[in-house]
């Protein structure tokens, strides 16, 4: 789960991290009314859940009050395009005015999860308000990564290796103090990402995060109950919403395929096998492991809706959803909501003969495949006409 910037940084301020004075605002008055209590200059940053805000017109500095007035009723409600958004871009409903601050160096700091390692992985860069990509491509010696044993945690010598690395050696103590609250943070909060770009040093000598970027764990979220408080539903697909709501797992991508699983694992398997049969994944929908013929049958309410489909490959290992259950889900959907879209079925597992026989009772525009092979080729037959 991302975090908007604004929510990050509540986060970094609850630890007592030094960061420049600023508020969330919801309408361009309510800007300018910010900006004239945190005093001039201040940027304007749109709150959407994607980077490369910066270059795409997301983030601009005021030097005054019309200023504010002005580009804040530019920003608000238009629709930021980046690297990250996507196609479609995110509509601007927030945005932070925060006081802007001159600084004579920035650099890049993030956590990550280095699972080769079983090691938290500091990445630092003597550079900072690049993307990181970017910036390994193009000059990698500017980039160090420093493994953190998660049982020892942050210690001094990891903010001398930090210091040596910056050239901040007269900054180990401060360096000593920021990095641990963001550790913290990073630890306490179960993220999988905790990124700082850029991390800058004031003219008055402080070490400042100017941006933050969190991603918490999805798997987390049962004991995050305060990181759950945070989603911003107005920045998920409405279908993916939906989804939600009856415990299904659903994302939307761009292909003609629909495809309905149960299990990450076998998810991707099922997309990488559409992709060998000739065909392009348009979704994928996760059923799990408690999915009813009710859940499943919204399930396919949900994948019909997606006008490019040629077809629906249902996918299901039998485990603790039972075979049957999925055949009655599928054909109470088709029932319900009148799908005449030909649904590719292979079901394996718990209940597979009960299942087969309530299908093959039924009627319908279902195309059984009781191996692998033969459902790549209906796969392949469906997507060459």
């Amino acid at each position: 789960m991302k975090l908007h910037e604004y929510q990050g940084k509540t986060l970094l301020r609850s630890e007592g991290v030094d960061i420049p004075e600023s508020r969330v605002s919801y309408f361009p008055e309510e800007a300018w009314m910010i900006s004239m209590d945190i005093g001039y200059p201040v940027m304007l940053k749109a709150q959407v859940l994607a980077g490369g805000r910066g270059k795409s017109g997301g983030i601009k500095k005021c030097n005054s009050a019309e200023e504010v007035r002005t580009q804040s009723q530019l920003m608000f409600g238009t629709v930021l395009k980046t690297k990250q958004s996507g196609t479609e871009g995110l509509k601007i409903r927030k945005v932070l005015v925060e006081k802007a601050l001159e600084y004579e160096k920035e650099f890049y700091v993030s956590f990550v999860i280095d699972q080769k390692s079983a090691a938290i992985a500091l990445i630092i860069s003597k550079e900072g308000g690049m993307e990181i990509e970017e910036l390994s491509a193009k000059s990698p010696h500017l980039i160090n990564k420093i493994l953190i044993n998660p049982y020892a945690g942050f210690l001094p010598f990891h903010a001398r290796a930090i210091a040596g690395f910056l050239n901040l050696e007269t900054k180990i103590s401060e360096i000593h103090t920021l990095f641990s609250k963001l550790y913290h943070i990073f630890m306490e909060k179960e993220c999988t990402l905790l990124e700082i770009n850029p991390l800058v040093i004031t003219q008055q000598g402080r070490l400042v995060p100017l941006d933050v970027k969190i991603d918490v764990d999805d798997n987390a979220l049962i004991r995050q109950k305060d990181i759950v408080r945070l989603r911003d539903l107005s920045e998920m697909d409405e279908d993916e919403v939906e989804a939600r709501f009856y415990g299904l797992n659903f994302i939307k991508l761009d292909g003609n395929i629909g495809c309905m699983v149960n299990g990450a694992g076998l998810a991707m398997a099922t997309m990488d096998f559409i992709k060998q049969a000739g065909g392009s994944p348009a979704n994928f929908l996760d059923v799990g492991g408690v999915a009813t013929p009710e859940t499943i049958s919204h399930g396919f309410e949900i994948l019909t809706r997606e006008q490019s489909l040629k077809a629906i490959f249902v996918n299901i290992f039998g485990g603790i959803v039972r075979c049957d259950k999925v055949a009655n889900g599928i054909i109470q959907a088709t029932k319900k909501s009148n799908v005449t879209l030909p649904i590719i079925i292979r079901l394996s597992g718990s209940n597979v003969e009960e299942g087969w026989k309530i299908l093959n009772n039924a009627k319908g525009n279902f195309h059984p495949a009781y191996t692998v092979e033969q459902a790549k080729d209906i796969i392949n037959r469906m997507v060459s006409h």
